[in-house]
């Protein structure tokens, strides 16, 4: 059970496996205006940075679930890096179906939506461990512009345009699911621009270290492909941002 290599090649740069910044994501965490001793549930928790340092900077405490054993190493050691180890804890498992042992009071699934099969199913899974009156968090993606056709859809690694929304009809959705949506902080193109080409240059570095491993070939043809194709597309017709939603 993990996440296939490729993932763990390109974002092995990346504290935060989004296009939000250090700045944007402590910008979040304060505009939710919740307590010190708030508990939250982070599914695919990635390398645990917004839990660990929500823990260190507001006084959270909490669980991240990931899939990924690389990821979820590094969020335990930036646990303890940033002493927070007695606060958070970090579990290697599939997020998918995860349900916390007792109601917490903010749960967040940023940017990994499968889990839920989709937007619908994320929030009924986060609302399981939700308790009445909680704050939850969605990462996801949405189209800034529709994409003119199926190709440049599919160069923004969606598998067609009807995988997203533009924004108003994304913050429709949330309402129509039964939530208000309370907060919301989306990426910049500057923040996309420092999320995407941290990897390629993760990919050439690892290439270099590993040219006879089994999957250079792979990272060697994404690497000659994908600054291209964000320059192309994905920089021009994909969005991507956190929204903060309370049910109705």
């Amino acid at each position: 059970m993990d996440l296939p290599r490729i993932f763990s090649i390109r974002e092995s740069g990346h504290r935060i496996h989004n296009p939000l910044t250090a700045v944007k994501l402590a910008s979040l965490g304060e505009s939710l205006r919740l307590a010190p001793g708030t508990r939250m549930l982070d599914l695919a928790s990635g390398s645990g940075e917004m839990l660990c340092t929500w823990a260190r900077d507001l006084g959270f405490t909490g669980t991240g679930v990931d899939i990924s054993t690389v990821f979820t190493e590094q969020a335990r050691a930036r646990a303890a890096e940033l002493g927070v180890a007695d606060r958070v804890e970090f579990l290697h498992a599939d997020a998918a179906g995860h349900v916390a042992d007792e109601p917490v009071d903010l749960a967040a699934c940023v940017g990994a939506t499968w889990i839920g099969d989709g937007v619908a199913g994320t929030v009924g899974l986060l609302d399981r461990s939700l308790r009445p009156g909680g704050l939850m968090l969605i990462g996801e993606p949405y189209w800034r512009r529709t994409p003119p056709d199926e190709r440049t859809a599919q160069d923004c690694h969606a598998a067609a345009v009807a995988d997203f929304l533009e924004l108003p009809d994304l913050i429709g959705q949330f309402q129509g699911l039964g939530y208000d949506v309370v907060e919301m902080t989306l990426a910049d193109r500057d923040s996309w621009d420092r999320y995407a080409a941290a990897q390629w240059l993760s990919m050439r570095r690892w290439l270099d270290e590993n040219p006879d491993d089994d999957m250079a070939p792979e990272v060697r043809e994404e690497l000659a492909d994908e600054p291209a194709r964000y320059a192309r597309a994905t920089r021009e017709h994909l969005g991507w941002g956190v929204f903060a939603l309370m049910k109705r």
